[in-house]
């Protein structure tokens, strides 16, 4: 009989509650997960709290502010704090997003912040995008030509360019993939939403000449069909796109190829 047990050290255990800022009225309660591969223990959920009247109005803010004045290992990542690198997305308040773009004010009573879902955890919020970042390599994410390279530049019209609008903003922020129960329980194989938003990218780019070649490669039980259209990517892209729909398209090609 197969025995269904967490793995050792997965259940998350109450950690640490640190000090009210001293002479602080304006307080927000932060429910952060934390988890060090280092120290052998289980993961656990530490307790701060933060004076919202010397705090900026975004999640990041507040995750910066703790970091620098509160408890100065915890570990998460960050760059451009504008919604454009994809390097915070996290868990905030039972939705995947950006800790940049996501307002404090959109969350009611205390914030919780975990690490994206279904994915291995290197250290607190930071997730191991390792075989995300291969699946979308899988894809060629470039432009794959067979004609003779033209003496300046490959020439695309103004429709064919407004084609690629919808698909080519995606910052693989592998907020969609982690969102996606498809993904969760077919990961290995499964390409996700994310590279196969970036697959149709350039499938439907009027420059490209591999078309062919990319379906074929595509043509798989697992790398395009476990896609069962639950949506679950488009409702959380921080950017508003739509994978669903260009894997749908993707799909459609497969059958018109097919006639």
């Amino acid at each position: 009989m197969v025995q269904l047990t967490l793995p050792k050290n997965s259940r998350i255990r109450t950690g640490k509650t640190w000090p009210k800022p001293a002479g602080a009225s304006n307080l927000r309660k932060f429910s952060v997960y934390r988890w060090n591969p280092d120290d052998g223990e289980n993961p656990r959920v530490d307790t701060y709290f933060v004076d919202m009247d010397t705090c900026g109005p975004m999640v990041l803010d507040a995750l910066i502010k703790i970091k620098n004045e509160i408890d100065p290992t915890l570990t998460f990542r960050r760059s451009c704090r504008e919604g454009i690198c994809g390097s915070c997305a996290m868990n905030i308040d039972g939705i995947n997003t950006l800790a940049c773009t996501y307002g404090m004010d959109e969350i009611k009573g205390d914030v919780k912040i975990y690490p994206l879902p279904h994915m291995p955890v290197i250290k607190d919020l930071i997730p191991d995008l390792t075989h995300f970042y291969a699946q979308h390599a899988s894809i060629m994410p470039w432009l794959e030509t067979k004609t003779a390279a033209p003496a300046k530049e490959w020439k695309q019209s103004i429709e064919d360019r407004k084609k690629l609008d919808g698909h080519y903003e995606c910052i693989m922020c592998a907020c969609c993939s982690t969102s996606c129960p498809s993904y969760w329980w077919n990961g290995d194989r499964y390409l996700g939403p994310a590279a196969l938003l970036h697959a149709y990218r350039w499938i439907n780019d009027s420059r490209d000449e591999a078309t062919p070649e990319r379906l074929d490669e595509l043509e798989d039980p697992f790398k395009l069909y476990r896609c069962h259209t639950i949506m679950n990517c488009a409702k959380t892209c921080p950017k508003g796109l739509n994978p669903a729909k260009a894997i749908s398209e993707i799909k459609k090609m497969m059958v018109e190829r097919a006639v």
